[in-house]
């Protein structure tokens, strides 16, 4: 390309490109939704961890329960063995005996009693970190796919920003380096855009009439004159 401002404007436009191929790599919708989900994943699991430690306290309140009812029941055969196996003559002491007997059985249907509210507490935590378990794996298996699916966005678009750099690259080498220099601080300094065409006598960089003036001083102008934009300050192509 001999014209080097107009082989300026194709290193722009690939510049332009890459600058817009970064951003959409930058806000590719499916690493949002794989966000979304990651957050609803973090608060199932605080979740599942709070029901879980209230199932491990009630079911620790049941199983000392069952400990006691185990004990008291050992004690209450015990006790009727020896009512009923002769081993006890003594009115006074059968008496006795059939008294701790008797306390013994409400012990135990009262101990009995409250291991079912205890396990009426636990029912619903159970059957709740099933959900959240179930919605723990739905929820992995997403994320797994959008992350398969953003490893391949991401691939494609690494691929076309690398054709996009060779063919800067090689849109470039027919710029002068000095102008190319001038450009890049340029682009740096005004929002990724250093170099812009005349169009209809207004900038397509920053999309403002020329005045008239700059117009035809820009039309006197050599060919190879370095013009820039009085009003944003880009490089003009004409």
């Amino acid at each position: 390309m001999s014209d080097p401002f107009e082989a300026l404007l194709v290193v722009q436009d690939h510049d332009t490109a890459v600058d817009q191929l970064r951003h959409r790599h930058a806000t590719l919708a499916t690493r949002a939704e794989l966000a979304g989900v990651e957050a609803r994943l973090s608060a199932i699991g605080s979740r599942a961890a709070a029901v879980t430690a209230a199932r491990d306290e009630h079911g620790g309140h049941q199983a000392d329960l069952e400990r006691q009812i185990d004990v008291s029941r050992v004690r209450r055969d015990e006790l009727e063995k020896r009512m009923f196996g002769g081993q006890v003559t003594a009115g006074r002491e059968l008496q006795a005996i059939d008294e701790e007997v008797r306390h013994l059985a409400r012990h135990v249907a009262e101990l009995e009693d409250r291991e079912l509210e205890v396990m009426e507490v636990i029912e619903p935590l159970d059957e709740e970190l099933a959900t959240l378990a179930a919605e723990r794996i739905e929820l992995e298996e997403i994320a797994d796919r959008l992350r398969a699916t953003i490893g391949r966005e991401e691939e494609a678009i690494a691929a076309e920003v690398a054709a996009q750099l060779t063919e800067r690259e090689q849109a470039a080498a027919a710029v002068a380096p000095e102008l190319l220099a001038t450009y890049e601080r340029l682009r740096a300094k005004l929002g990724g855009t250093g170099a812009a065409r005349v169009v209809g006598g207004s900038c397509s960089g920053c999309h403002l009439v020329l005045p008239s003036m700059e117009v035809d001083r820009i039309r006197k102008a050599s060919p190879d004159a370095l013009i820039t934009c009085d009003q944003c300050g880009r490089i003009l192509v004409r």
